[in-house]
């Protein structure tokens, strides 16, 4: 089984991502996965603060399952972490690369895991091969 995430980003560089399983949304473009994600009204909350100093947040998100951990974007606190700083420059940046954006946020992501004691486990790349059974080793190799 595959894992990788899609991400879906507004012009004004908010986003959202959905787990694409195997391959599942490879074939759904970025316009139809924005419509299964219906336009939330940013007016009818007041902006986010950080926790570390009160400056209102450029970002904020749930970490992985399971950690309890609440991920916070702040240009104020996060301005010399450099996965974080990367990440501030592309959210301000109005031509920003929609591209870019999984690196981007997957090493911030990962900094600020490791900032609470998290380690991000590398992904197995292919299953490994079953061994060759020893009665098939050619002789003096086995």
């Amino acid at each position: 089984m595959s894992f990788t995430w899609r991400y879906v980003v507004s012009p004004d560089g908010s986003f959202y991502r959905v787990a694409n399983v195997n391959g599942s949304l490879d074939a759904v473009s970025d316009e139809d996965l924005a419509q299964l994600h219906p336009e939330k009204n940013e007016d009818a909350s007041p902006p986010r603060r950080c926790s570390r100093c009160g400056t209102e947040l450029l970002l904020h998100w749930h970490g992985p399952l399971m950690t309890r951990v609440w991920m916070e974007l702040c240009p104020t606190c996060d301005a010399r972490r450099p996965a974080a700083w990367a990440f501030i420059q592309w959210y301000r940046d109005p031509d920003r690369d929609p591209a870019d954006l999984p690196q981007l946020f997957e090493a911030w992501e990962t900094e600020t895991m490791h900032a609470h004691g998290w380690t991000r486990v590398p992904q197995p790349e292919a299953p490994p091969s079953s061994p060759v059974p020893s009665h098939l080793v050619p002789r003096g190799h086995g």
